[in-house]
């Protein structure tokens, strides 16, 4: 490829509308461009990375047993109302009418659609398992959608499924499939952790999302360097301590004027935040009143809360008046009838508790449940931090914040038995499928690949996932030196290399900052000083070195470098 012909629009400064490291580098280097908010057209240089990418999935994929197919991206709102899903997806479905009245969806996944495709096709045990994938452009219609390519309204997606005929066999599917996300991510060049995740609008008891790491993450995790645990901060359960309160746990009103914060209430008593009991008042979706208590020093986990009581919210002052409830000194004793009281698990053996006395300005130590006050639910309602002990080993969890790109489930029979989709097993009984989910974001894989791999100076493409792999920069616009570079291009491409060939008639400065923007894995240098004595220069990338090569070894000695590290 010749870069004079290449259709790479580059900017010299970062677009004031990104803000993510991939998201500047990708426009700068000319790789996408916007259409509209959440909408990128992926140029020649990006549409190249994310062919390679499709190409290790499809080939981890197939290595696992799947198969490859494709759906329509149009999908019934029929299938959405058979499962479930079609009001609780919420706004982020996209739906439309047709001319005659009929609703369909621009599938986001295609659970429902596989689903309907295999009812009445798959009979017996003896056609399970199987695995089906496609590779599809995706639509949600993110209320913001930001960072470019990690959170769009259409982005390219491998989706999975499986259906098996016992649990036995589910689980092989869905560890095969977690093994090839594994490899996936490393073939991608991604450092990645497979974290327990909670599983969201697809539904399914479990999941694992493989996040790669980067300051940039959207997503909080908590990991152990001592056992390997990881998990979502939204998923992660964990056993804290809690401080008793201060006394012989006798219930004592105490004057605190002013007090209404976590912070205010532990210097108060001089203890630390987790010797106070953090009371949140809420109204679920079905209107009723709930008091959430935690320990002072975590926070109420939204994503548990959801799970718990479905859509909700926090009071607002109007509610917390009309609910007989004061911001600030809310607590378990003397709580205003008709509030349902929820209390974290991590304060089920605390028998002295430091809290709020539902009267402004005072609060109670030496609260005792059952003796004083009435739990309704004990749940696991905190977010896990940094600090707080690893639940399978005890030692201090890490935090990190990571990318999504890629998740698998175990759906279990959440669609099939909604749906009626059922074979017939060994001992003649018709039974629900057994389902798998396994998803790849190949659009943010690209995306997650830039944040881990670039520079001041621009991209650095592992080899794997390169648009090209060698780039060949020519000093001079023309002469010996242009025609030496065009020739060691030409041998380069004839033994198998990808090659981008930077004939621009441009100073050698501008076409250094350029090809180190675009992240060419190597590059060499050929100029008239280095031809006199019969070698080019040769820049990796990566690191920076650069080596002079004899012009009669370079290809043989740029095919070793670069073979051995293609997926």
């Amino acid at each position: 490829m010749l870069m004079s012909r290449l259709y790479a629009p580059t900017l010299k400064e970062d677009p004031a509308e990104a803000e993510l490291a991939s998201h500047k580098l990708m426009l700068r280097a000319g790789m996408i461009r916007k259409q509209a908010a959440g909408l990128y057209s992926y140029l020649p240089l990006a549409w190249r990375s994310l062919k390679k990418i499709e190409a290790i999935v499809r080939d981890e994929m197939d290595a696992a047993g799947a198969q490859e197919m494709l759906m329509p991206i149009l999908t019934d709102a029929e299938l959405w109302r058979e499962s479930g899903r079609w009001g609780a997806y919420g706004p982020e479905l996209m739906r439309v009418t047709d001319r005659h009245g009929r609703e369909f969806a621009l599938g986001p996944t295609h659970e429902e659609t596989v689903t309907d495709l295999i009812t009445n096709e798959l009979k017996s045990y003896k056609q399970l398992p199987v695995n089906l994938y496609q590779i599809q452009d995706k639509f949600r219609d993110e209320m913001r959608p930001r960072f470019g390519l990690m959170r769009g309204r259409e982005f390219i997606m491998k989706d999975g499924y499986s259906f098996n005929a016992t649990q036995e066999s589910l689980q092989e599917t869905y560890d095969a499939m977690k093994q090839a996300y594994a490899n996936i991510c490393e073939r991608c060049g991604i450092k990645a952790l497979p974290v327990v995740a909670d599983s969201g609008q697809i539904g399914g008891d479990t999941s694992v999302e493989f996040m790669a790491l980067a300051d940039a993450g959207e997503a909080a995790l908590v990991y152990c360097d001592s056992c390997g645990f990881a998990a979502d901060e939204e998923a992660a359960t964990t056993t804290v301590a809690v401080t008793e309160g201060p006394g012989d746990g006798t219930l004592t009103k105490v004057h605190t004027p002013g007090l209404g914060s976590i912070e205010d209430v532990a210097a108060f008593f001089g203890f630390p935040e987790n010797g106070t009991r953090k009371s949140l008042a809420l109204i679920t979706g079905g209107g009723e009143p709930v008091v959430c208590i935690v320990p002072g020093d975590h926070e109420l986990n939204d994503c548990k809360a959801e799970k718990l009581f479905g859509s909700y919210h926090l009071m607002t002052e109007e509610e917390l008046v009309e609910h007989g409830l004061i911001k600030g000194f809310i607590g378990p004793v003397n709580l205003p009838k008709g509030i349902r009281l929820v209390v974290d698990e991590n304060l089920r053996a605390s028998k002295s508790w430091t809290c709020g006395a539902n009267e402004l300005d005072y609060h109670y130590t030496g609260a005792c449940p059952d003796r004083d006050f009435t739990v309704d639910e004990w749940a696991d309602l905190i977010t896990v931090h940094a600090g707080d002990p690893c639940p399978h080993c005890g030692k201090p969890l890490q935090g990190a914040r990571g990318i999504e790109v890629s998740q698998v489930f175990q759906l279990g029979t959440k669609y099939s038995a909604a749906m009626g989709a059922t074979f017939t097993d060994e001992d003649g009984r018709e039974k629900p499928f057994l389902m798998g989910c396994y998803g790849v974001g190949v659009s943010r894989t690209l995306a997650a690949i830039v944040e881990q791999h670039n520079d001041e100076q621009g991209i650095i493409w592992p080899v794997s996932v390169a648009p090209y792999e060698v780039s060949v920069i020519s000093l001079d616009k023309k002469g010996e030196a242009f025609d030496a570079a065009e020739n060691l291009a030409r041998e380069l491409s004839s033994a198998g290399v990808e090659v981008i060939f930077d004939d621009r008639a441009e100073r050698p400065g501008v076409k250094f900052a350029d090809n180190d923007l675009m992240g060419f894995p190597y590059q060499i240098v050929v100029g008239k000083r280095g031809l006199a004595n019969g070698t080019v220069e040769l820049k990796d990338r990566a690191t920076g070195e650069r080596t002079d090569v004899a012009v009669d070894e370079l290809v043989k000695h740029v095919c070793s470098l670069v073979l051995p590290k293609r997926s």
